[in-house]
């Protein structure tokens, strides 16, 4: 299975990318993670309502026919890193894409959260947008480590 991580913004730190970089190393080849970064709206001039609609156009053209689609909203559905891997697990068991969305400074269009599959939140807090990068893919494969029986995660 592919898991896509559609993130609005093109630029993070290094330290950001490295620890990126080495949580999707870990994963293993039957478990593909790819990151896909959209440009972000230049918001001078423009409404909150046209920025998302630019930022939802470049989203929806990074996102594959028949993907699942899985919003990150702070309105979403709280996890747990145990049902969080339950969810890594079933998305497994389909085998389809599952495509992450990371909206931009302001979010996602509400258009493209309800048309989403589900929704998640990380966190209740308000995150630095390159830590939401590290975090989800730390997060995703804490999960495939709980099911993989691999000592990582520890209650």
């Amino acid at each position: 299975m592919k898991l896509l991580i559609v993130a609005v913004g093109q630029r993070v730190p290094d330290w950001a990318q490295t620890a990126c970089n080495d949580y999707a190393k870990r994963l293993p080849p039957e478990l593909k993670l790819e990151l896909k970064a959209v440009k972000t709206e230049p918001r001078a001039g423009k409404t909150l309502a046209s920025l998302l609609a630019a930022e939802r156009g470049r989203i929806e053209a990074a996102i594959p026919r028949g993907a699942q689609v899985v919003a990150l909203d702070e309105r979403g559905t709280r996890l747990t890193t145990l049902a969080l891997a339950e969810r890594l697990r079933g998305w497994q068991l389909v085998g389809d894409t599952v495509a992450l969305l990371v909206g931009g400074p302001d979010g996602l269009d509400p258009a493209l959260r309800q048309a989403a599959h589900e929704r998640i939140r990380l966190s209740d807090l308000t995150l630095p947008h390159a830590l939401v990068r590290v975090l989800l893919i730390e997060q995703l494969y804490r999960a495939w480590s709980l099911h993989a029986g691999h000592p990582y995660h520890r209650e």
